[in-house]
């Protein structure tokens, strides 16, 4: 089946986009971590928050490690996915970071994932707020994934079970951007965090 043209856009705008992840330097990876855990930790969603859903950053994705450890230091209940065979995410605690196994997933890069009891799928309906993973957010909260459908399940999830937890994505600055490609499926997120401070909208 051909791509239709929101779909041929964001293919495009992910190709330019991951170039761009992939020309930082280790010391910006470092130091652009730091500085997004501290934008992160002001969002009252967060700072008022029991149970976060987060996820452990690969490769040259915005660095959550520090962010993790410093939600857990604050004695909030951190959730962490575990991707299953068809690419919808299972969910356990994250007990800090000899809590993580490297784990092989046909196809795709080494993951670090949460190695104690499984929660299930629905996990995430209890959380207070939710980081997604993205590539970029536009002006309007519309968020670019990486196009593997994981999180428009857990979004899809979400909104059956009537859960509204704050959803916020962690970026680089020059990935909020004007618009993004918008296709049925896409939802708005609450905020956007990045090393140099917050965004927020409407939603």
């Amino acid at each position: 089946m051909a791509e239709n043209q929101p779909s041929r856009a964001k293919t495009a705008l992910r190709r330019e986009l991951l170039a761009a992840r992939r020309a930082l330097s280790d010391d910006a990876l470092r130091t652009a971590a730091r500085a997004l855990s501290r934008s992160a930790l002001a969002l009252p969603e967060l700072a008022g928050a029991r149970t976060v859903a987060a996820y452990v950053s690969i490769g040259s994705e915005p660095g959550t490690r520090e962010l993790l450890d410093a939600l857990r230091a604050a004695g909030k209940d951190v959730l962490l996915p575990v991707l299953l065979p068809d690419n919808d995410l299972d969910w356990a605690a994250y007990e800090g970071p000899g809590s993580l196994a490297g784990v092989a997933h046909p196809g795709k890069m080494r993951l670090l994932e949460p190695a104690g009891p499984r929660l299930g799928p629905d996990a995430v309906s209890g959380a207070d707020a939710v980081l997604l993973p993205g590539l970029a957010v536009d002006r309007r909260g519309m968020r670019l994934g990486r196009g593997g459908g994981s999180y428009d399940r857990v979004l899809e999830r979400l909104e059956r079970a009537g859960a509204h937890p704050a959803l916020v994505v962690l970026l680089y600055d020059d990935e909020v951007v004007a618009r993004v490609p918008e296709e049925p499926h896409d939802h708005p997120v609450r905020a956007v965090a990045t090393p140099s401070g917050v965004v927020r909208f409407s939603s």
